[in-house]
């Protein structure tokens, strides 16, 4: 058999990428005439587990060799764009942009939407709430510097659910103009990440002053201006800042990852592998913490995470954040939460939503 030359293959690779083309417009059509019946209907336009299920399928129907992660990322920016058609869909975010809040934005919704970075956590809940922005993305924990205090204390007041989680692997570079470690004399970043790399930059810059600024974009945008100092920040950060990368993935902890939830003013329906986020508040009386756990233990209900936090509203008193397995609306999650409600002073449910993948 008689091997193809190289422009026969490359002939067939530009047939095939007219055929893609065809394809993303027949599905753009398509989602379109969804989004005038959902309209009619009055329909939500974005459902997190309808996106989950496509994930799902074409992830389990890849033969291969084009890799599973490529896969998802390539239909993250198609869904998104179908989106767009459907209806403008903004974004907030804990800005500014660079920082891993985008990123993991960016992950979530893809380059479509239209991305909001805002200065704070509590702006970001404020503009959903407002019907500003149709979701907000704000940190909850890191899987080596804990949670964020700051995001938990928000639920408490706020109305807003949860609707989906994100799950960002978290790398650190670090950052300069001139790109040579023997330049750097002071390094910028936020205390998160010079923590998460505090044997790194004792090993390989001792005595160097270490600055704690508001984010990783702002320590970036200041290096810009600076050619003797340097930024920890991301990949995406490097090339928004023209900045160049002095030594890439420095963060002591190589299985690094920040949770992020994404939050909205709607519930979630469930998807068949959810996760539910409780608040609560108990009575202070002997053997409550056990009684607090009997109602999931004896159902065989996992706890995934259990955070308590200073109630600032009553001196001395706590609530506790709860992450469970399963969906609100199953019989067992319901039946435990009613149980798990007798001995609370106050329980909230901040959202069933589909479990990262």
């Amino acid at each position: 058999m008689q091997q193809a030359t190289l422009a026969e293959l490359r002939n067939r690779i530009d047939s095939i990428d007219d055929r893609i083309v065809e394809l993303l417009n027949q599905r753009s059509h398509v989602v379109l005439e969804v989004g005038r019946l959902k309209s009619g209907s009055n329909q939500e336009f974005h459902v997190p587990g309808r996106e989950r299920q496509i994930y799902e399928r074409l992830l389990n129907a890849n033969p291969g060799p084009f890799p599973n992660d490529a896969l998802r990322s390539v239909y993250r920016e198609i869904i998104s764009a179908c989106l767009a058609l459907e209806s403008p869909m903004k974004v907030a975010f804990l800005g500014p942009k660079a920082t891993f809040s985008h990123l993991a934005t960016m992950q979530q919704f893809g380059l479509s939407a239209e991305l909001v970075p805002l200065k704070s956590i509590p702006a970001v809940f404020e503009e959903v709430e407002k019907g500003k922005a149709l979701y907000g993305v704000v940190p909850v924990e890191n899987s080596t510097e804990g949670v964020v205090s700051h995001t938990l204390d928000m639920f408490v007041d706020s109305g807003l659910k949860i609707t989906s989680e994100i799950l960002l692997e978290v790398h650190h570079d670090l950052l300069s103009r001139t790109g040579r470690l023997e330049d750097i004399k002071k390094v910028y970043s936020h205390p998160q990440p010079i923590a998460q790399c505090r044997q790194w930059l004792d090993d390989n810059l001792p005595g160097i002053p270490l600055v704690d600024v508001a984010s990783t974009a702002t320590a970036a945008q200041i290096v810009s201006d600076d050619y003797t100092s340097a930024a920890i920040a991301s990949e995406l950060a490097a090339s928004l800042y023209d900045l160049k990368v002095v030594r890439s993935r420095i963060e002591d902890q190589v299985n690094n990852f920040t949770r992020f939830l994404v939050i909205a003013r709607k519930e979630c329906d469930r998807s068949g592998n959810d996760k539910t986020s409780v608040l609560f508040s108990v009575k202070d009386e002997p053997g409550i913490l056990c009684r607090m756990l009997e109602p999931f233990a004896k159902r065989g209900i996992n706890l995934s995470k259990i955070e308590s936090r200073p109630f600032k509203k009553k001196a001395w008193e706590y609530i506790f954040f709860l992450d469970l397995s399963g969906h609100v609306a199953d019989p067992d999650v319901a039946a435990a939460l009613d149980e798990l409600k007798e001995c609370c002073q106050f329980l909230k449910i901040l959202g069933s939503y589909p479990r990262s993948m």
